[in-house]
């Protein structure tokens, strides 16, 4: 299994939407990855790892598959009508990791 983690840095200029993340774009998501999706979760940021330390991240969204090749077959088609859609929630580049599961 693998994990496709879309991170939103933190920043003094950062606008990040969460209402429209967590509902509009995460329903889109979900709807144009369909069954081969086999996880997904939203994180808020709220704190980082001192006391009063702002979080590093504002947002993450979390994709499991069970390989590379499935994430790529179901994110390949719809790669651009999810990419156009981060204009209307941010003005962030997501960081992206692809992550194996261990445990």
């Amino acid at each position: 299994m693998i994990k496709v983690s879309v991170m939103y840095p933190n920043g003094s200029d950062a606008k990040f939407d969460m209402d429209y993340y967590n509902s509009t774009h995460a329903q889109l998501v979900l709807d144009r990855l369909g069954d081969t999706l086999k996880g997904f979760s939203v994180d808020a940021g709220i704190a980082g790892g001192a006391p009063g330390e702002a979080a590093g991240f504002i947002a993450m969204g979390h994709l499991v598959y069970e390989s590379v090749e499935a994430f790529e077959a179901s994110f390949g088609p719809h790669a651009e009508e999810l990419l156009a859609d981060l204009a209307n929630f941010t003005n962030i580049e997501p960081q992206i990791q692809i992550s194996e599961i261990k445990r």
